[in-house]
């Protein structure tokens, strides 16, 4: 009986009758089955997460929702079980309707009669397939993050040796190292932003020279790519020193100088699509005797020899009296973000820098 009269006439809700309710609309799978793993009830929630209805599950062997390398499992919970024990939440994999795996996390209890006798167990099952798909890319990302730190620990080692054979000044050469640091910072934090996913080259362009000030005498044009980690770091540092050197030396020193920075996708010469980038800087004002070795040293090694070796590419600098241009050619296979770098790499940005 589920019902009783009260004894103002109106029907009473029993306890029975409340349990089926939340066993109805529970979100997790509710089966029960008796102590030969023979399923007798069934749950809407085990409809959707298994694929089989009640009609087709209840009288079947709980078995059919085992994979055959799991068969005995099945043997150890009914044997815990018919000793009265509980079994704690663990995780472990079924077998849905269509022959797909899904990952679950399993409570069993006994199910005993009114006269205390066990005679089955209820079994609820939650779906954790996203929980261990979260799992599976938290555990790439870090061993990502891991591979990449280590690599700026080389870099900023790199850095500090080639910084020190040009410096004579410790100041000069502490404000240049925590320049440079920073520069690393700032890319690595787009990177972050992203998981780990890339950044697109416009947004590195605007991150790295946005400290340098004189944002209306810098243009980009070029299609929207997606970078990868790798171009992220690289390309940084590139236009960190490019920075840098304007700033001193060139057209980010005073009011009358421009910088261009163009990149387009061409054919290269073994039929694979190449990235050809261009930074074209004019400063008539600065006079080409205001340059000293600073400008041709740690910053010329990465934007000559660091940044397109390891693109793959290449790279020129030429310089002039008020006149700066470096232009990179690298394979867009090593530069872009695999299929979402080419879907958008028709849509052009044509447009002043404005961080």
């Amino acid at each position: 009986m589920t019902e009783v009269k009260g004894s103002d006439g109106l029907t009473e809700i029993t306890a029975e009758t409340r349990l089926a309710a939340i066993v109805d609309s529970s979100f997790d799978a509710i089966i029960s089955k008796d102590l030969n793993s023979i399923i007798t009830s069934w749950n809407g929630a085990a409809e959707q997460m298994f694929g089989h209805t009640a009609q087709e599950a209840i009288g079947q062997s709980v078995l059919m929702l085992i994979p055959d390398h799991l068969r005995d499992e099945e043997a150890d919970i009914i044997g815990r079980v018919r000793k009265g024990q509980v079994v704690a939440s663990y995780e472990t994999v079924r077998r849905r309707k269509d022959g797909s795996i899904i990952a679950v996390s399993l409570t069993v209890s006994p199910i005993r009669n009114r006269a205390g006798e066990i005679i089955g167990a209820s079994k609820i099952a939650r779906d954790i397939t996203s929980t261990k798909e979260s799992e599976r890319r938290i555990r790439i990302l870090l061993r990502e993050v891991n591979h990449r730190v280590k690599n700026q620990f080389a870099v900023i080692l790199s850095m500090i040796r080639e910084t020190s054979k040009r410096s004579t000044d410790p100041r000069e050469f502490e404000g240049l190292v925590r320049s440079r640091i920073m520069a690393l910072s700032r890319s690595h934090d787009l990177l972050v932003n992203s998981e780990w996913a890339g950044a697109s080259l416009f947004d590195l362009i605007q991150e790295q020279l946005q400290s340098f000030g004189h944002e209306e005498q810098v243009s980009l044009s070029g299609p929207l790519l997606t970078l990868q980690p790798n171009a992220v770091h690289n390309l940084g540092m590139a236009f960190h020193e490019l920075g840098t050197n304007s700033s001193k030396y060139g057209a980010l020193g005073g009011e009358d100088g421009r910088i261009e920075i163009t990149w387009q996708i061409i054919p290269g010469a073994d039929g694979q699509r190449e990235l050809n980038l261009v930074w074209d800087e004019t400063s008539p004002a600065q006079a080409e005797s205001a340059e000293d070795n600073t400008r041709k040293g740690f910053g010329t090694v990465v934007l000559e020899r660091v940044a397109p070796q390891s693109l793959n590419g290449a790279a020129t600098m030429e310089r002039g009296p008020g006149h700066v241009r470096w232009a990179l050619t690298a394979p867009l296979d090593s530069i872009i973000v695999p299929q979402i770098g080419v879907e958008i790499a028709v849509a052009d940005v044509s447009r002043a820098f404005n961080p």
